[in-house]
């Protein structure tokens, strides 16, 4: 089942999306956290193996859970207006092809069923902003590959990518606003 009001805002590690999922919620709309690094931090508490650096299977699995859940979740509230997900369940599907981890069956058969409004949201590199720290180890290539890569899953499902331009946070939350009203929640 399609969720028209569910938006999904992406890109690689380090590009604002956090930043950007937070100005959102302060202004009243509905959003939702990215699970990556809680599960990070999480799996560190515990002593866990689903990190990437330990299990980059585990972690990708970790975070499809996550992101199935978090969808059910909102779905089931019924909200109308626009939601707003900081990362999507395709995010944990395109860290499995760069990772070489095999996707099932049953993990693309997830995707077709919780699909969110076709135009979704990527923040490009942007070296000015991009750090590293404990939950975020990739290089700067890496974020570059990662990005590249984000694109070309979300097209490779049928996805309209929309690029948000590299301008201040309050600019990036009204193009996407814009955006938003523009496509009228178009399935």
């Amino acid at each position: 089942m399609t969720k028209s009001n569910f938006y999904i805002i992406s890109g690689g590690p380090g590009v604002g999306k956090t930043t950007l999922i937070h100005a959102l919620r302060q202004t009243g709309f509905l959003t939702v956290e990215e699970e990556a690094r809680r599960i990070i931090k999480e799996q560190e508490a515990i002593g866990g193996d689903g990190v990437p650096w330990k299990s980059k299977a585990l972690y990708a699995q970790l975070m499809l859970d996550a992101s199935v859940r978090a969808y059910g979740e909102i779905k089931s509230t019924n909200f109308q207006e626009p939601v707003y997900f900081d990362r999507g369940i395709l995010d944990a599907v395109c860290y499995m092809h760069m990772e070489n981890i095999p996707v099932t069956k049953e993990t693309v058969d997830i995707v077709y069923k919780c699909v969110y409004n076709r135009d979704v949201f990527i923040l490009p590199p942007w070296q000015a902003i991009y750090k590293t720290d404990n939950e975020r180890k990739q290089s700067w290539k890496e974020a570059l590959f990662t990005f590249d890569k984000m694109k070309e899953t979300y097209r490779e499902y049928g996805y309209n990518v929309i690029e948000v331009p590299k301008v201040s946070v309050l600019e990036r939350q009204q193009f996407i606003i814009n955006q938003t009203k523009t496509g009228s929640h178009r399935p």
